[in-house]
């Protein structure tokens, strides 16, 4: 079933810049159904069995042998919260590719690809029991669906990284920037922070918006007011307005057209690099690569000279 459900993914591609998105369905523990990102994911198969794993945490399963290559499988049944651990011998495995890496998950049923527009695609209601591990929500057929944020399981089940530290020769020359602020829209809290911590460790301004939508009512009300940005880094996949439409937005809107944009996501590949282009975005940067980020901002608004 697996093969049959991502042979199409190709094809999905033409969704991408047009603030669409092709979701890969599946179920975990009773009837809740979950999507994730076509483009995050490389293959899903029949969970083979698993060898423990030295100082596992609980959502770590063990690992596995895929195409030569040892990956941990992280339980996203436990993850999300579930009491009741998922079984690996009735599960399948969900590979996924992004942030540079190859990560598994063991979920339950698989079900299919859908389209939604991105339009309908809302940040999760606070509340919700699986938290910040939820990223959005969308109705399908009339059922909720709640689309993971693997980025942040993935940082749970891992040591934390290291604090990226400041370059003072660099923080000097920022430091004589007249506007300062640069706006981050991003609908996992895990990355605002991560990035708002590298935009801080730089001597710049932080501000966050959590989805496309607040990102461009902030921009557009900034600059109303006489403060605008220097920057917008923007991730790719986020409810109400994706990076490809905000980045659209931006260079449609007269008083924006000219602020810089980075785009940095999960997500990678050439139909990427090809929207970068297309949309108008100024760079594009995979996620999360905490030096290269804070040496793409610096490139980005550094004064000349």
């Amino acid at each position: 079933m697996s093969s049959a459900v991502l042979a199409s993914v190709d094809r999905h591609t033409r969704l991408a810049g047009h603030n669409r998105l092709a979701l890969l369905l599946f179920g975990l523990a009773g009837s809740a159904r979950y999507g994730i990102n076509v483009f995050k994911v490389r293959e899903v198969l029949r969970c083979p069995p698993l060898a423990p794993l030295p100082a596992m945490r609980p959502q770590v399963r063990g690992a596995v042998q895929y195409r030569g290559r040892e990956i941990a499988v992280i339980d996203l049944q436990a993850a999300i919260g579930a009491d009741v651990p998922a079984d690996p011998a009735r599960g399948h495995l969900l590979v996924t590719e992004f942030n540079g890496g190859l990560n598994g998950f063991l979920i339950g049923s698989v079900d299919r690809i859908v389209h939604v527009d991105v339009a309908g695609v809302e940040t999760p209601a606070p509340g919700l029991d699986a938290g910040a591990r939820i990223s959005a929500v969308t109705r399908i057929e009339g059922a909720l669906i709640g689309i993971v944020d693997v980025e942040q399981i993935l940082a749970d089940a891992q040591s934390p990284a290291d604090a990226m530290p400041a370059d003072a020769p660099i923080r000097a020359r920022l430091a004589t920037l007249s506007a300062r602020r640069v706006l981050v829209a991003d609908d996992s809290a895990l990355a605002r922070r991560q990035i708002r911590d590298v935009i801080i460790a730089l001597g710049l301004e932080c501000e966050l918006a959590i989805d496309g939508r607040d990102a461009l009512a902030r921009l557009r009300a900034a600059d109303r007011a006489g403060a605008g940005h220097v920057l917008l880094v923007s991730d790719i996949e986020m409810p109400g307005l994706d990076g490809y439409a905000l980045t659209r937005a931006v260079r449609a809107d007269p008083s924006l057209s000219g602020l810089p944009v980075l785009l940095h996501s999960s997500l990678s590949g050439v139909f990427n690099e090809r929207l970068v282009t297309e949309v108008g975005a100024n760079r594009f940067l995979a996620k999360f690569q905490p030096r290269a980020l804070a040496e793409a901002i610096a490139t980005m608004v550094m004064p000349p000279g």
